[in-house]
């Protein structure tokens, strides 16, 4: 019985895995075939326009790039630093225990939620205006909770004979975490900021309730820039009644898609780079 329900259970996975590719295969056809044609150079090089024929993502893609480097920049030691101590020093105390439940709820959190909080937090009582480091660390708080729980997993996995073994050559609990188990736990924190990223690059309600710019005819060219970001302009290139910005946005997408295969291809050969001088 019980090996029939495990046969029943995998075909369900294999067949609901099955239609959710062939879905993605799909949307993926439709966007090319509607934006596709509209990629060159001249689109990604040239900025918002009222005219459909001249509008292009430079601004939008340069904002974008700008707000997903500073969230990792910002998220990741952050993180690590929270996990770290979560499970290597405070796992008994009642102050852990709180943090943990409440990095479990903030998990689940709508991202809408993070926005109005970095709109009370960073342009408002931080003063830092709409600026692209508003963005990034309302982005942050978001990536966060990711970034904490998927580093915990990492760091259990490390086994516990290498932090023996170090103890026993005379190395201090300190020495013992940065010089062993970080590395051996990295492949699995590069892993979740992967994740915590994948899920940030895409977020547009945050960064509206924050005030980003719907339109913005320049480039950011700093952190206290205003900026714009490509799902905001791909919001507001569909909202247009224009069929011509329709063809936009498709186009658009295909550039976010892009840009987000390459931030997971660095960081996955980063993280295999890790994993083999772990093995070697």
């Amino acid at each position: 019985m019980r090996k029939h329900a495990d046969r029943l259970f995998q075909a369900l996975s294999m067949a609901t895995l099955i239609i959710a590719l062939a879905a993605l295969g799909v949307l993926i056809f439709d966007i090319v075939k509607d934006g596709g044609s509209r990629l060159s150079w001249q689109f990604l090089t040239n900025i918002a326009s009222r005219n459909a024929d001249e509008a292009g993502v430079y601004h939008a893609l340069m904002g974008s790039i700008w707000v997903i480097l500073i969230t990792a920049a910002l998220s990741l030691p952050i993180g690590v630093a929270a996990a770290i101590y979560l499970e290597e020093y405070g796992t008994r105390s009642r102050v852990a225990r709180f943090i943990e439940l409440n990095i479990a709820n903030l998990a689940a959190v709508p991202s809408i939620i993070y926005g109005l909080l970095g709109l009370g937090l960073f342009v408002r009582i931080m003063a830092m205006g709409q600026s692209v480091m508003a963005g990034a660390s309302t982005l942050a708080l978001l990536a966060l909770p990711v970034v904490i729980l998927s580093t915990r997993e990492a760091l259990r996995t490390v086994p516990s004979t290498i932090r023996e073994g170090s103890y026993a050559l005379g190395a201090t609990k300190w020495q013992t975490i940065w010089n062993q188990v970080l590395p051996m736990a990295l492949p699995g924190i590069l892993t979740g900021l992967i994740l915590a990223l994948s899920r940030a690059i895409g977020e547009t309600a945050p960064l509206i309730a924050i005030g980003a710019l719907t339109y913005i005819p320049f480039a950011p060219d700093g952190i206290w820039s205003k900026f714009t970001v490509l799902p905001i302009q791909i919001f507001n290139w569909v909202s247009r009644p224009q069929p011509e910005f329709k063809v936009n946005a498709a186009a658009a997408i295909l550039v976010l898609l892009v840009l987000l295969l390459t931030m997971n291809a660095v960081a996955v050969v980063v993280r295999d780079r890790f994993q083999s001088r772990g093995r070697g």
